[in-house]
């Protein structure tokens, strides 16, 4: 593999390319920087999307007029951020209208292949629209930059919605059109592709993982993910409004909170860092000179401190054999083999001598056929509507003070870490955390 220097990742979200004040916001952080990175990965633009999967849901439906309504609603947001950043009638409306058009067409050619392969060709859009504005920004400003297409650079199998990389040859792609130039190398989160071209996604929120595999292919010394909170918390401070920042966290401790749900860091971004010992910090866009997060091999205050991460939007599985007797491994087997088929994972197990409780995440194109899997293996019942609540590192007493006022429908304790799952009305927002 062809060897590069040590430098530096930086990774942006949608929230910091949102409209043209934040595109602005983030070329002068740039200029700012007294060590500017080497590359830049960078997510879809805002809600963009959200509104991909709009577009991609009316296309299945053949709903023509919703359809052509979701895409103009996309096209207008970033033909007008591109108007307020470089004029009417510029080139990059042009750039932009051409990845449009790809887009259109290719609803046109996949609207009736399987659901996974018809979303990456729709969703991974959003990269690729949002990076051609920025880039173009960049060098307007006199940041020299190199657009890169990471569907030449991320290399992965067939899996879509959830593909697996390809390391030897994404490493030596990344490593060689790092040698061969010398700019800023900006490129998509979140996509890939196959060896045959066709795109790729490394599961929602994959864009930090993308920024790793960048990181541990150029050998970096850092990644820096920008945010628009000032770093990681011990609980959502968006439904927890009294949650205090993590100074320092450990990659095993990170990576045990982000397994469990925790949002600010993507569970597959871990990995790779850990294996090239890459610390990873997370700063604010709005207020760089924050204090921020920092995720590396030693301990910290986030290894000792109760975290609590809250999962909306759950549903309880509960499979009985269908004749008396007992959960045995086949049956157990059958049901986990079932949530791989769907893409789930069990966010909670819990299992008696008679039934094997499940907790996953509601998603509505997969409960379905999940069920008659399950149905087939034997006696199921489900409920929806139901938030996980789990807390790492609990004490009796915040466990209790949690519990207070609300019904646990299933409880699962070892250790380090402890599950409640409650109705969702009874999960307040905001629910103020217990003082110690």
């Amino acid at each position: 593999m062809t060897q590069v220097a040590r430098c530096r990742v930086y990774k942006f979200g949608g929230a910091s390319i949102q409209d043209a004040e934040a595109i602005r916001r983030l070329s002068a952080l740039l200029a700012d920087e007294r060590e500017r990175p080497r590359a830049l990965v960078v997510s879809a633009m805002g809600k963009t999307t959200n509104a991909l999967e709009a577009l991609l849901a009316a296309a299945r439906r053949d709903d023509a007029a919703d359809y052509h309504r979701w895409l103009e609603s996309i096209r207008h947001d970033h033909l007008a951020v591109a108007e307020d950043l470089f004029g009417p009638d510029s080139p990059v409306a042009d750039a932009l209208e051409q990845r449009l058009a790809e887009l259109d067409a290719a609803h046109a050619a996949h609207r009736e292949a399987p659901y996974p392969f018809h979303y990456d060709q729709t969703v991974g859009m959003g990269e690729l629209l949002s990076t051609t504005l920025l880039s173009a920004w960049l060098n307007e400003k006199g940041v020299a930059t190199r657009w890169c297409d990471a569907r030449s650079l991320i290399i992965t199998d067939d899996r879509h919605q959830a593909a697996e990389i390809d390391w030897a040859a994404t490493r030596e792609r990344i490593a060689s059109l790092a040698a061969e130039c010398d700019e800023l190398l900006l490129t998509q989160g979140f996509i890939g592709a196959t060896p045959g071209g066709a795109m790729t996604t490394l599961g929602r929120e994959g864009s930090d993982f993308s920024a790793a595999i960048l990181a541990e292919a150029l050998g970096a010394e850092a990644l820096t993910v920008w945010k628009d909170v000032p770093g990681l918390f011990n609980a959502d401070p968006r439904r927890f409004p009294n949650a205090r920042q993590i100074r320092q966290i450990s990659y095993a401790e990170a990576l045990e909170q982000t397994w469990h749900g925790a949002k600010v860091i993507h569970p597959r971004t871990l990995a790779p860092l850990q294996r090239a010992g890459i610390p990873l910090t997370v700063r604010s866009f709005l207020e760089p000179e924050a204090p921020p997060s920092t995720i590396g091999p030693a301990p910290g205050d986030g290894d000792r401190r109760p975290a609590l991460i809250l999962r909306d939007d759950q549903v309880l599985l509960e499979l009985s054999p269908r004749e008396a007797g007992f959960i045995e491994a086949g049956l157990m087997a059958e049901a986990i083999a079932a949530l791989a088929e769907q893409g789930l994972n069990a966010n909670l197990l819990e299992m008696e001598a008679q039934r094997l409780r499940l907790v996953v995440d509601h998603k509505g194109e997969r409960l379905a056929p999940l069920l008659a899997r399950l149905g087939a293996c034997g006696a199921v019942t489900h409920r929806e509507e139901l938030s996980l609540l789990t807390v790492r590192h609990p004490s009796e007493a915040l466990l209790a003070a949690l519990d207070t006022g609300r019904r646990a429908l299933v409880e699962r304790s070892s250790a380090t870490t402890a599950q409640r799952l409650y109705p969702a009305a009874e999960c307040p927002a905001p629910w103020t955390l217990p003082e110690p």
